[in-house]
């Protein structure tokens, strides 16, 4: 069963499905079937997947254009080099068939039935934290549950949905053997844990060029998702065991939820020095060696860094062992927002403002630039927080022109010039490329900038 899998990748004739259509599981998606396996994207969302049947993409890292040559009506285009031999379409590796899939391989269902006819699945399904603050993996379980309806012999299934070290063995492995009809693990059907490492906005590292992580339940199991992956993603780095697999995704994002905590830190302790915060990263980023540059801001946001942490925080609780690195970084910018908010009161009262009643402009309210991700956004702690102290706030972000959030519904404004003139206060949160800000130095009479994009 793992060489006619393994043959079944390589030849890029295989099935496969795709389960979580989001931020992860959509550009996986399109991923496999630009290497030229036909795809099932399958998600409970009835607009995800009718927008995918029309071809239009609802992430903007994807183009609808882009969308469409995978998803319209089988079409096989000649990709023939002078050798006779189709190249392969990511440049990696020579393809072992003469023509390329170029249309017709994407598609999407509400329905989990079509995993009955797939030889693979990946599993890209949310993984919040509960309102306790622990992790809440009930969608990979659900998941879980779907595929063992439609487990058959010849199927390989890989977790991508960041989870805590063990999930893989403890949760999914048990639920596939007691449901599976006597099938048997890495030889039967094969379990992987392979973490998403999706990063929104970028264009020079992409799902297909992102080294991918691969740690296989069995040494079968991980052949057969490394023949898997291997052909749609150009880099693979195996590890010796699902779990280790799972601490790596873990460990990447609580690095940068330390140093992120750190820098922030630094910038508490220069606002009490009375020295540049800004000065002295941008001199220590002159080292060559020794240091790696992490900036301030208005605190963390995304799905990831804010929350991965408290995986692994949780999951050492569970073991009696205290994440004190962990906690301290969560509670440092935990309360970034607060500190923003402080600035704001102070700078008004400098101008013999109270915040109670000014009109502040919030700019930008993605966690990140250029795109219109809002989970975990600090902005809306920010707006939360003055408006509890009886500001009077709107915003504006060419990405996000409305949202609801914790009873909170707003609209972008639309004129951002008059805003600016009128207001009495500016919080630039989030820097979008889109924004001319010598001409938003200009008009905005007194700005918090937590970002350092205006330096003032």
């Amino acid at each position: 069963m793992q060489d006619q899998l393994i043959e079944k990748f390589n030849q890029r004739d295989a099935q496969v499905a795709v389960i979580g259509l989001g931020y992860v599981g959509l550009p996986l998606a399109l991923n496999f079937a630009r290497a030229g396996y036909q795809v099932t994207g399958i998600d409970l969302d009835r607009r995800k997947v009718e927008a995918i049947q029309q071809g239009e993409s609802y992430i903007g890292d994807i183009t609808s254009a882009e969308m469409s040559r995978y998803v319209a009506a089988p079409v096989y285009q000649a990709a023939v080099g002078s050798n006779g031999i189709a190249p392969d379409p990511l440049g990696a590796k020579d393809a072992l068939h003469v023509a390329i899939k170029q249309q017709g391989a994407l598609k999407a269902t509400t329905d989990f039935a079509a995993l009955a006819a797939c030889d693979a699945v990946s599993i890209c399904v949310p993984t919040p934290l509960s309102k306790t603050g622990d992790p809440d993996i009930s969608s990979i379980v659900a998941a879980t549950e779907e595929i063992v309806r439609y487990l058959h012999p010849g199927m390989v299934i890989v977790l991508e949905s960041t989870t805590y070290p063990g999930t893989t063995r403890e949760i999914l492995l048990p639920l596939l053997l007691e449901n599976g009809q006597g099938l048997r693990i890495g030889e039967d059907f094969f379990l992987a844990f392979s973490p998403e490492r999706i990063d929104p906005g970028r264009t020079d590292w992409m799902t297909h060029n992102t080294p991918k992580v691969i740690g296989g339940v069995t040494p079968a199991c991980a052949a057969v998702a490394r023949a898997y992956y291997g052909q749609a993603i150009t880099t693979l780095v195996p590890v010796s065991s699902p779990d280790a697999a799972e601490m790596v995704k873990l460990f990447e994002n609580t690095f940068r939820s330390v140093n992120i905590g750190l820098a922030n830190e630094l910038l508490l302790m220069c606002d009490k020095l009375g020295l540049d915060a800004w000065e002295v990263i941008n001199a220590a980023a002159t080292k060559p060696f020794g240091f790696m540059k992490f900036t301030p801001g208005p605190g963390l946001g995304g799905h990831c860094i804010p929350i991965d942490p408290q995986y692994l925080s949780w999951k050492l609780r569970t073991l009696a062992y205290h994440a004190r690195f962990i906690e301290l970084a969560s509670e440092v910018n935990t309360e970034m927002p607060r500190y923003w908010v402080q600035r704001v009161q102070d700078r008004l009262n400098d101008t013999g403002q109270a915040l109670k009643g000014s009109s502040i402009l919030v700019l930008g309210i993605a966690y990140k630039k250029n795109v219109s991700d809002l989970r975990e956004s600090p902005a809306l702690d920010i707006i939360h927080l003055l408006q509890a102290k009886g500001a009077a706030v709107c915003y504006h972000d060419p990405h996000i022109p409305s949202f609801q959030h914790d009873g909170m519904a707003m609209a972008s404004v639309s004129d951002l010039s008059a805003s600016l003139k009128t207001v009495d206060c500016l919080v630039i949160a989030t820097d979008h490329d889109i924004y001319d800000w010598e001409e938003i130095e200009r008009n905005a009479a007194l700005i918090i900038d937590t970002r350092y994009v205006i330096h003032r």
